[in-house]
């Protein structure tokens, strides 16, 4: 597997999120994702970027 490349319990952990979360961030596509067969991963570059706008949203409505 590609060293980018994350799981769902990976993901989890770098949120500090239960990966019941992540799951359901997918299934409602709030976070970018990509599936081999039926397992999902992530990119590392796409969660970074996924954070930082979602801080940027934060910062944009206070």
């Amino acid at each position: 597997m590609l060293r980018d490349t994350l799981t769902v319990q990976e993901v989890a952990e770098q949120l500090r999120v239960h990966p019941d979360t992540i799951y359901t961030m997918v299934k409602q596509k709030q976070i970018p994702h990509f599936r081999v067969r039926s397992r999902i991963f992530f990119t590392q570059e796409n969660v970074d970027a996924w954070i930082r706008n979602q801080t940027t949203n934060l910062v944009a409505t206070s």
